[in-house]
């Protein structure tokens, strides 16, 4: 288990234990975050758990494939931060991981 804090648009935070192997957008749906719609289930196939990972985390994140990229370029608003929760694996290197949660997503 590792813990990943989810940060609403509106500043309301969110820390809850997550599954080792479970994305971090399955952890949101499962314990009902607000704004990771997940519409596509984690398929790659939307942009609706698009989240911005704090820049110190970066760096601990596997790469984006080139599927990823695509679909953020249909996310709202996305910048270098944005990355599509669905592909962020939890892992005890990801123990303490911050998301941001876009004001909508597309």
């Amino acid at each position: 288990m590792s813990k990943i804090t989810y940060i609403e648009n509106s500043g309301k935070s969110h820390t809850i234990e997550v599954s080792n192997g479970l994305s971090v957008m399955e952890g949101a749906v499962q314990n009902d975050i607000p704004g990771i719609d997940a519409d596509c289930g984690g398929g790659m196939a939307c942009a609706t758990c698009h989240v911005y990972v704090k820049e110190e985390w970066l760096d601990k994140l596997p790469k984006k494939e080139d599927g990823e990229e695509d679909m953020l370029d249909m996310a709202y608003e996305p910048n270098k931060f944005s990355r599509l929760s669905c592909q962020v694996i939890v892992s005890d290197e990801l123990d303490g991981l911050i998301v941001s949660i876009p004001s909508k997503q597309n």
